[in-house]
C-alpha cells in the first residue's frame, strides 16, 4: 500500500502487506449472510454464458456475447417472479421471445441447469477482478464442494 509523501523526507510511505490478511474479531453482520448483488456481468460468468433453456455458446468476444443474450426471469414479473439470483437466467434472444410471458412449463421449454445463489467467495471469483494465484487457492479451498465454478479453477 502507498501512502502519502512526506513533507520533510519528500519520500513516499510504502507498507507491505500480504495478499491475505487474517483480522482478529468478528464483523457485525454475517457476511455469509448478505445476498450478492446482482449484476449481468456475474450472472453471465455463473451461467457460463450459455443460453438456459437451448445451450447455445455465445460469440467469442465478451462483450458481443453479453450483448446478444438477455436476462429473463424464470417466472415472469407479471406472474409473481423476483429479481433474485434464482429467478434469473442468460438466454438466447430466440428462446426469450418463444418463452414469452410464460413459465418454462406453460411454454414447454425445460431449464438445462438449475440457477443457485453464489457464496461470498464465489461472488469474489464471479466479480471478474485480477485474483492473484494465492487468492485464487483460498477462495478455491473454501467454495462449495458442488461449485460449478470448482470445474473452471481447475
Amino acid at each position: 500500500m502507498r501512502g502519502g509523501i512526506s513533507r520533510a523526507s519528500g519520500k513516499q510511505s510504502i507498507i507491505e502487506l500480504h495478499s491475505i490478511i487474517a483480522v482478529k474479531g468478528s464483523a457485525k453482520i454475517n457476511l455469509f449472510d448478505v445476498v450478492p448483488v446482482i449484476t449481468k456481468h456475474k450472472l453471465f460468468k455463473r451461467d457460463r454464458g450459455l443460453c438456459a433453456y437451448c445451450g447455445v455458446v455465445p460469440p467469442i468476444h465478451e462483450n458481443e456475447a453479453e450483448a446478444e443474450h438477455i436476462i429473463p426471469h424464470i417466472i415472469p414479473n407479471s406472474r409473481g417472479g423476483q429479481y433474485s439470483w434464482m429467478d434469473l437466467v442468460i438466454s438466447c434472444r430466440s428462446c426469450n421471445q418463444r418463452k414469452g410471458n410464460r413459465t418454462p412449463e406453460q411454454a414447454c421449454m425445460d431449464l438445462l441447469y438449475a440457477p443457485y445463489l453464489p457464496s461470498l467467495y464465489e461472488d469474489m471469483i464471479l466479480k471478474g477482478r485480477n485474483i492473484l494465484a494465492d487468492q485464487m487457492d483460498f477462495l478455491a479451498a473454501n467454495l462449495p464442494k458442488n461449485s460449478r465454478l470448482l470445474e473452471r479453477i481447475v
